[in-house]
C-alpha cells in the first residue's frame, strides 16, 4: 500500500481517499499476524487489534448507514438502549471463532459499501445527530454529509495509532517496517522490511 493517499480532484474524493488510507493503515499493522496475536492483549489496555479492526467496521457501518438515510433517522435509532450497548460492548472483543481474515474482509466489504454511499450523498445533507450515548450534544440537531466523514476520519486514526502500540508491544514490529514487507519493498540502508525471523523473541 503507498505510504499516503493518491492526487485527489476535489472534496469528496480527499475525505474518501483519506478515510480509505485509516483501512490500509490498520491491514499494514495486522500484517503477518496469526488470529491468537490479532486476538492478543499485550499492554495493559484490553484492546486488541482484532478488535480494533472489528470496532472501526462497526463503527464505519453505523455513521455510513447514518448518511444513507439522511435526512431522515436511520433503523438502528430503533434498537432499545440496552441492545445497542451489548452491540457495542461486543465490538471490542476478538472472538475465538473469528479470524482476522474474517475481520479484515468485513472492514473490506464495509469500505467498498461506503465508498458507494458517499459517492450517491451530497456532502451538505444534514445527517441527524445520534442520542444514544451521553458524548453525542443536546444542542445541536444535524451535522452534515462532510462532518461525518471527517469525524470518520479522526475515529480511524485514532484508532490506528492504537493499533501501533499494540503491534509494537507484541513483536517490535513498526508501521514503515510492515508496510515495506506488505509491499514488498527491497531492503535498503533507510528501511529494512519486517519479517517474522527478525522480530525479537
Amino acid at each position: 500500500m503507498p505510504a499516503m493517499p493518491g492526487p485527489v480532484a476535489d472534496e469528496k474524493t480527499s475525505l474518501l481517499a483519506y478515510l480509505d488510507q485509516q483501512g490500509q493503515n490498520l491491514r499494514t499493522v495486522a500484517f503477518g499476524l496469526t488470529d491468537d496475536q490479532a486476538r492478543s492483549t499485550p499492554t495493559v489496555s484490553s484492546m486488541s487489534i482484532g478488535a480494533l479492526i472489528k470496532h472501526v467496521t462497526a463503527c464505519e457501518a453505523s455513521w455510513v448507514e447514518r448518511i444513507a438515510a439522511a435526512p431522515g433517522r436511520p433503523a438502528s435509532d430503533a434498537v432499545p438502549f440496552e441492545e445497542a450497548v451489548a452491540l457495542y460492548a461486543g465490538q471490542w472483543t476478538m472472538t475465538g471463532e473469528e479470524t482476522l481474515t474474517g475481520l479484515l474482509a468485513a472492514l473490506d466489504d464495509q469500505q467498498a459499501t461506503t465508498r458507494d454511499v458517499v459517492a450517491a450523498a451530497d456532502l451538505d445533507t444534514a445527517v441527524p445527530v445520534p442520542r444514544s450515548a451521553p458524548w453525542f450534544p443536546r444542542d445541536i440537531e444535524a451535522w452534515s454529509v462532510r462532518w461525518v466523514l471527517g469525524h470518520l476520519i479522526e475515529e480511524e486514526a485514532r484508532h490506528a495509532g492504537h493499533a501501533d502500540i499494540l503491534r509494537e508491544s507484541l513483536d517490535g514490529a513498526t508501521w514503515f517496517e510492515l508496510m515495506a514487507a506488505a509491499d514488498g519493498l527491497p531492503e535498503t540502508a533507510w528501511l529494512k522490511p519486517w519479517s517474522p525471523a527478525a522480530a525479537p523473541r
